[in-house]
């Protein structure tokens, strides 16, 4: 576990930040055969988000530390309505992450006709929690998410 939870936090929202929520995340060749990759890697820590699909998709984030897993978190997403405009506004609310919560984005967001609605139980080492997207009023995307410190014998 990194030396104070803090500074995983921090690194946790930076990796997010960089990676798939800043639009243009370095995707790599994949560790699994179809999956998309987008690392990420700052002194001693180093992020990987893997996941499979696009519209209904499944992933996992792990955090490195010195080559050993300190923490992670899986998640699920389902695409009701692809409206135009939501890749870019969840990317917006994904951004918003931060060291309090880092786990999606913020507990709430809105800009014109969407709505962004995260909530979650639990903190950095254990939690689970579930976001959703709204158009005009409308649920369109839903991703369930959980994950937390990784621990050893």
């Amino acid at each position: 576990m990194a030396e104070n939870e803090t500074d995983l936090a921090v690194f946790i929202v930076e990796a997010k930040r960089a990676a798939y929520a800043s639009g243009n995340g370095g995707e790599t060749k994949p560790t699994r055969p179809g999956a998309k990759d987008i690392p990420y890697k700052q002194g001693q820590f180093t992020y990987l988000d893997s996941y499979y699909g696009e519209i209904h998709f499944s992933g996992q984030e792990v955090v490195l530390q010195d080559e050993v897993a300190i923490w992670s978190m899986n998640y699920f997403g389902y695409t009701i309505d692809p409206v135009e405009g939501f890749p870019v506004f969840l990317n917006e609310c994904l951004m918003e992450v931060n060291i309090d919560a880092p786990f999606r984005g913020a507990s709430y967001k809105q800009k014109e006709d969407f709505e962004y609605v995260c909530q979650w139980e639990g903190d950095l080492y254990r939690f689970s929690g579930k976001e959703k997207i709204l158009y005009k009023g409308k649920e369109i995307f839903i991703l369930d998410f959980h994950g937390g410190v990784i621990q050893y014998c």
